[in-house]
């Protein structure tokens, strides 16, 4: 997973054009989305820093930002929006260069990785409904048409382990992404992953893969005894008010459980918002706040951090302050940033589609979110 350095501390306001960005500061568009809206000092943000992320993301090389959201206190504050590439998936023109598309409120855009922690979220929801009955069940369990990769090691191996990625299957990771595109391909991608030999003890050891979660789609949607995507429909993207996704299929059929969904920025901010608001959204409750907790609780300790079930967990120090982090995050670039002690959200998509694995995919994202945390701060 990408990581950026440490960003620079004390930003000079004076070099971000703060009279050039000032115009574009003003409170988001009102639209029919279930969003409130107001400027960011009437939330108690810094007008100058935030006002500043557009021009800072639009000088730094290799930003390369489509979108930034900014909620705070369940209010929307700020929206900046900016041409770039944008990866279809899944996209047949693979390691081709990618066409630069004007984006704006009501642009789809592929949140990539950022797949699996909304899958997270109905894995909760299946959960809470009692279709799913528990994250101890051998995952072997869901899949009977394969009596004949039932061994002691794969019958060890949890949804739980899944969802923490600690299934202890082989992932090939070299070429970059290249396995997880024969997966996408294959008329059978579930025997593809499970038959993959076992190299760890169940539930041990950390390895982040594409496979554990397209298992976990799988699962969910024979829990529930519904295609994934009329589950997510029903279940959460309707409470959400989001009314325009897409979600790419693997040659199966079946939805691509690891990447693939696109939703509009704001309404990715949602799925943030959710998770701050412990599963409620403008006071339904979606998803169970026990289940919030669990999802976002350290499951597995990493040297930068952490990682839940399918979210990743770490801390920032500003201004001699730690702040607690939960974050989603996608390849290209994408990141949705919960920050819970300053009730404030960060969405960002990005275009840094490298296609071996290089690159400054966090960019866009820290720099916007350290920007956005400074100004909750008072600069």
């Amino acid at each position: 997973m990408r990581r950026i350095a440490t960003l620079m501390l004390g930003l000079a306001l004076s070099s971000l054009r703060l009279e050039a960005v000032a115009a574009d500061c003003d409170a988001p568009a009102t639209m029919a989305d279930g969003w409130s809206v107001s400027s960011p000092s009437e939330q108690g943000l810094d007008p100058a820093l935030i006002c500043a992320i557009g021009a800072r993301l639009k000088d730094l090389s290799g930003a390369s930002a489509n979108g930034v959201v900014i909620a705070r206190h369940g209010v929307l504050v700020y929206e900046q929006y900016s041409a770039g590439a944008d990866q279809r998936w899944p996209e047949h023109s693979w390691g081709e260069p990618l066409p630069i598309l004007p984006h704006d409120a009501t642009t789809k855009h592929d949140i990539s990785s950022i797949t699996k922690s909304v899958v997270a979220l109905l894995v909760g929801i299946a959960l809470d409904r009692g279709a799913l009955k528990s994250l101890d069940t051998p995952a072997l369990d869901f899949f009977p048409e394969y009596p004949d990769l039932r061994s002691p090691d794969r019958d060890r191996i949890t949804v739980q382990d899944l969802l923490t990625m600690r299934a202890g299957l082989r992932w090939i990771y070299q070429p970059y992404l290249s396995f997880w595109r024969r997966i996408d391909a294959s008329p059978d991608p579930y025997r593809l992953i499970l038959e993959q030999p076992v190299t760890a003890t169940p539930g041990t050891e950390f390895r982040y893969n594409n496979g554990s979660a397209d298992l976990v789609g799988a699962i969910i949607q024979r829990a529930a005894h519904r295609p994934l995507g009329e589950f997510a429909k029903e279940a959460l993207f309707e409470p959400l008010d989001v009314t325009d996704w897409e979600w790419g299929q693997m040659a199966n059929g079946d939805l691509g459980a690891s990447w693939g969904l696109r939703l509009r920025p704001r309404d990715f901010a949602k799925i943030g918002q959710l998770v701050l608001d412990r599963g409620q959204w403008r006071g339904r409750q979606i998803v169970s706040a026990a289940w919030i907790k669990d999802m976002t609780t350290r499951q597995v300790t990493q040297p930068d951090g952490g990682y839940g079930y399918y979210w990743w967990l770490r801390s920032t120090t500003i201004a001699g302050r730690q702040i607690d982090l939960v974050e989603g995050m996608g390849w290209g670039g994408q990141s949705l940033y919960v920050v819970p002690s300053l009730d404030l959200i960060v969405a960002v998509t990005a275009g840094v589609y490298d296609y071996d694995g290089k690159g400054s995919q966090g960019l866009a994202g820290d720099t916007a979110s350290d920007m956005a945390l400074r100004a909750a701060l008072g600069g």
